[in-house]
């Protein structure tokens, strides 16, 4: 059976080296019971305190439904909260707990290992060339995302 070069699509490719860095870090996290998307919520969280749901969305690229069931997890678990900002009762404000500034804080190490992990096959400058390209990919199409990607500032 032909595969008409599938293994070497960049579509293929990208999805795959997804799957393998999502294994990796969930492996690297087992013990804080923490994926990427959870983690990334809460490192824009801490940095942003009391962000509104639509811009924690956009700096993480991710739609509304997924933001909405990532933070539902991260408050049934005591790590954030949710509160109605009083000035528009359709905008939510999103905070850490304690418990949420401790599970960020135990995840750096973890997390740190992971993305050595991840890029270890690569020597140091193969590592920020593949950084480079991938964020020269994104920026490029940004267009063609199904969800709005829009960077915080540090």
């Amino acid at each position: 059976m032909v595969t008409d070069g599938l293994y070497e699509r960049p579509g293929f490719l990208l999805r795959r080296s997804h799957q393998i860095s999502v294994a990796i870090f969930e492996r690297a996290c087992a013990a804080l019971s923490l994926t990427p998307a959870q983690y990334g919520v809460l490192t824009i969280v801490e940095a942003h305190p009391q962000i509104d749901q639509t811009r924690l969305a956009r700096a993480l690229a991710f739609d509304k439904v997924t933001v909405q069931r990532v933070l539902k997890g991260l408050e049934e678990r005591g790590l954030c909260q949710r509160e109605r900002l009083s000035l528009n009762r359709r905008q939510t404000a999103v905070s850490l707990t304690p418990a949420g500034q401790a599970m960020v804080q135990a995840a750096r190490r973890p997390v740190q290992r992971a993305y050595q992990e991840l890029l270890a096959p690569l020597s140091e400058d193969e590592q920020t060339t593949l950084i480079e390209l991938l964020q020269r990919l994104a920026q490029s199409l940004e267009g063609e995302a199904r969800s709005r990607f829009e960077p915080l500032g540090q």
